[in-house]
């Protein structure tokens, strides 16, 4: 193996680790709270009543709002850039804990795109990047509810 081969390698390898590392910090959203687990609960209740909430586990910590779909008008598809009916879906999960002296909450949005396929099935669910204007809302309204609840952010 030549020394060429071996830096395009090394090269390629930091690219990649790079990209996964970027890709994990994306999305996922976290507070640490001076507060009681049960006032944390409530502000993160609080904060995702505008969507339905299919998953309400107070015991295990776990929100889940159901999926909400968006129509998201304007995206093209295929060779000849058609324009098609287009929509996203997307739903929000939270985390509360409890710890020593403080309680952690985090929360992500899982959104995926109604995409071209192909195959047999020619459109379908496909995973894309939460929205960062849904992650911003959904902080502001978390960090409102926690400062009513008379709740301090670490």
């Amino acid at each position: 193996m030549s020394i060429r081969q071996s830096v395009a390698g090394l090269v390629g390898a930091g690219v990649l680790l790079w990209q996964v590392g970027c890709s994990s910090l994306t999305g996922l959203q976290e507070r640490y709270v001076v507060c009681s687990y049960d006032k944390v609960w409530d502000a993160a209740i609080e904060s995702v009543k505008d969507r339905s909430i299919k998953v309400q586990e107070k015991d295990k910590g776990l929100i889940e709002t159901a999926w909400l779909e968006i129509p998201m008008p304007g995206r093209k598809y295929g060779a000849f850039q058609r324009e098609m009916e287009s929509k996203d879906r997307s739903r929000i999960i939270m985390n509360v804990k409890r710890l020593s002296d403080v309680t952690n909450v985090n929360f992500i949005e899982e959104r995926q795109r109604w995409a071209f396929r192909g195959g047999s099935r020619l459109f379908g669910w496909a995973d894309t990047d939460p929205s960062r204007e849904v992650m911003t809302d959904v902080e502001h309204r978390l960090d409102g509810k926690l400062k009513e609840q008379g709740c301090s952010l670490v």
